[in-house]
């Protein structure tokens, strides 16, 4: 399987991150990283990160402005793009097919093959412009999946919850990577 992770300039970088160390204990997955150079300005703002280091969780890194690199074809046999964070501007272009970088392209590219395309949102609150692209996406076939919080995981760390959400975006593409904490049902009381 081949998966393309997009980092855009939102919030939330850590998402992106987080997905490529999950993906990085998977060998059957070839992760393929592109990010915008806001999103390279946000690891070093939000994380203890390098863009560096965040490049060597990768099995294969592109740059941003080569709109010459593979997977920017449709003939590149990518399973799916994830775009975590995704930030408006980048929502924007895509739902307006505006392809003028390689993050852009690729979630164009992903969309115009039929392949799954998630879109991780990390903006509040949104104006109805927001919401007006988010059902564009939808529309055109894209998931659209916020990193929004699970509480009956009981989370104990803002780890925790990352690896929650991260874990339920790698579920879209049937990927266990033993982060998710299954919904079992409500404990049995003593009265039942």
């Amino acid at each position: 399987m081949k998966l393309i992770i997009g980092i855009a300039g939102a919030s939330g970088v850590i998402y992106g991150i987080r997905l490529l160390e999950a993906l990085r204990q998977m060998k059957q997955v070839e992760s393929h990283l592109v990010m915008t150079a806001t999103a390279r300005m946000n690891i070093g703002l939000e994380t203890d990160y390098t863009p560096r280091a965040v490049e060597a969780l990768a099995d294969v890194v592109h740059k941003n402005g080569n709109l010459a690199a593979s997977i920017a074809s449709g003939s590149f046999r990518a399973d799916g793009m994830i775009v975590a964070a995704c930030s408006m501007k980048t929502l924007s272009a895509i739902v307006h097919s505006h392809a003028d970088d390689l993050l852009t392209r690729a979630a164009d590219v992903i969309l115009k093959e039929r392949r799954r395309l998630v879109l991780m949102p990390r903006e509040t609150p949104l104006h109805t412009g927001h919401c007006r692209l988010l059902y564009e996406a939808s529309q055109m076939g894209a998931v659209i999946a916020p990193p929004s919080p699970a509480f009956y995981i009981r989370p104990r760390s803002l780890e925790d919850v990352i690896d929650h959400a991260v874990g339920r975006i790698l579920d879209l593409f049937d990927l266990d990577c033993g982060l998710v904490r299954r919904w079992q049902g409500p404990p049995a009381s003593p009265e039942t």
